[in-house]
């Protein structure tokens, strides 16, 4: 894939990039390096400090960075805007709270003094998604850089200028040089760079064949990963639900992002006493979403980011459709204009042997299935190879209760969208990944836990 910024919404090409040889790959890494040897060294109100920069630089400059992610992949403008602040707010978050997460932890043992102590490791190589192509890099680049590592960022090739931005603004907000470089490298280099022995620890947020190449090449070297890969992730609707409340927000959890976010709901369980009502409403809510131009405030669905996405949903769903499913909306692309569009679409009688029943939409599409109970709810809720978050609708404690202790996942929000949040630990269990990002567990994921003993 050649490094460059198609806009999605017009199938324009806007600019491209050169990659970095390899010679140019090996000075960044030297820098990189050569940084890190003084970095570790500085103290946590050094780092907050140039954080809290980075963190006003966002806020300052927050309409110019939306607009790049806008050309560069889709994203509705008022939601570029708000990614940004959540940027600004995980920056932040880390500034205030890094130095508290790394404090030293005494332990009582038979020494005089035991203790354990968290360093940065050096340098961790992020692999980050196109989706949210600012927020990605943020959740990471804020408790690395705060740890005391040094940062490389290998972007999605569709976009380089949110990755150039990025590095500018880290460099403007006073970091010394080479704390965090990207790197316009195409995938074919990653495996080299984790081969390289300055880079300690990786991090990738993205698809799931991307994971376990990265996780293999990681394995060789014996270096750690943390995994953020996709989900299928259920909405599960019980006969106590708030109706129109789970309908409203069902909606925005499938099409947050022009339906392309791994944490996005996307099988909706549905109990039967109350299936067709919350069908009804739900495409009353679908047809009523505007489709357009992302620039547009009144924009509610955007284009795909390439169209490659927009053939392999199609085709995707074209498959689920000749093994039996129905489509109540939606279906196809949509031809009546230029870019990479496809409609709200939902899709229904799905079988358990439906391939699609097993797999990922990574676009507006949701899967509408109906339940006689809890316990249906819950086994089909698990009965998928991912398992990054889920969303159960009741108003019963007990039901609740429930879907917390049994869901296979690794977020339950009850009643609520699930999202990422900086003062919770994000990540996913089964294929959906390892590891996690944000909390004091995102920042514990790479530093070396010391123990110390004393007598």
């Amino acid at each position: 894939m050649a490094i460059a910024t198609i806009n999605p919404a017009t199938g324009e090409l806007l600019k491209t990039f050169e990659p970095l040889s390899d010679t140019e790959i090996a000075e960044k890494l030297d820098l990189a390096q050569q940084a890190f040897e003084k970095y570790h060294k500085t103290s946590f109100s050094e780092r907050s400090h140039w954080m809290q920069k980075a963190a006003d630089i966002l806020d300052q400059e927050k309409e110019d960075f939306a607009k790049i992610m806008t050309l560069e992949m889709g994203k509705p403008f008022k939601a570029a805007i708000a990614e940004v602040e959540k940027c600004a707010v995980v920056c932040r978050y880390y500034a205030e709270h890094a130095a508290e997460f790394l404090a030293d932890v005494s332990v009582k043992t038979d020494a005089s003094h035991s203790f354990v102590k968290y360093q940065p490791l050096g340098i961790i190589f992020a692999v980050m998604p196109w989706n949210f192509p600012f927020w990605q890099v943020f959740r990471f680049v804020a408790p690395a850089l705060m740890a005391g590592n040094v940062g490389l960022l290998k972007h999605a090739s569709n976009v380089p200028q949110c990755a150039l931005a990025i590095e500018e603004i880290i460099q403007k907000a006073g970091f010394p040089k080479g704390v965090f470089q990207t790197l316009l490298i195409g995938a074919a280099k990653v495996a080299d760079l984790m081969s390289d022995d300055r880079v300690k620890a990786a991090t990738l947020t993205g698809s799931e064949p991307a994971g376990a190449s990265l996780a293999a090449a990681s394995g060789k070297q014996i270096k750690k990963t943390v995994l953020e890969l996709g989900g299928s992730d259920p909405f599960i609707v019980l006969e106590s639900a708030d109706l129109e409340a789970a309908v409203t927000t069902a909606t925005t959890a499938r099409m947050l992002n022009n339906g392309q976010s791994c944490i996005a709901a996307k099988r909706f369980i549905v109990a039967e006493t109350i299936a067709d009502k919350f069908e009804k409403r739900l495409l009353e809510k679908f047809h009523a979403l505007k489709i357009g131009d992302p620039m547009q405030s009144d924009t509610d669905l955007g284009p795909l980011a390439t169209p490659d996405i927009l053939k392999d949903l199609d085709q995707q769903l074209q498959a689920g459709v000749k093994s039996g499913a129905r489509v109540l909306t939606g279906g196809h692309p949509l031809s009546d204009r230029p870019g990479n569009y496809y409609p709200p679409t939902i899709l229904t009688d799905i079988s358990p042997d439906n391939p699609v029943a097993q797999e990922e939409f990574f676009g507006p599409v949701a899967m509408l299935f109906r339940v006689p109970d809890i316990d249906a709810a819950i086994k089909l809720a698990n009965a998928t190879p991912f398992g990054l978050g889920a969303s159960a609708w009741t108003t019963n404690a007990e039901e609740r209760d429930r879907l917390v202790e049994e869901i296979e996942a690794g977020s339950v929000f009850i009643n609520g969208m699930v999202k990422s949040d900086p003062r919770l630990p994000f990540g996913g269990i089964k294929r959906s990944g390892y590891g996690r990002e944000l909390s004091i567990q995102g920042i514990h994921e790479f530093v070396n836990v010391k123990t110390v003993w004393v007598k």
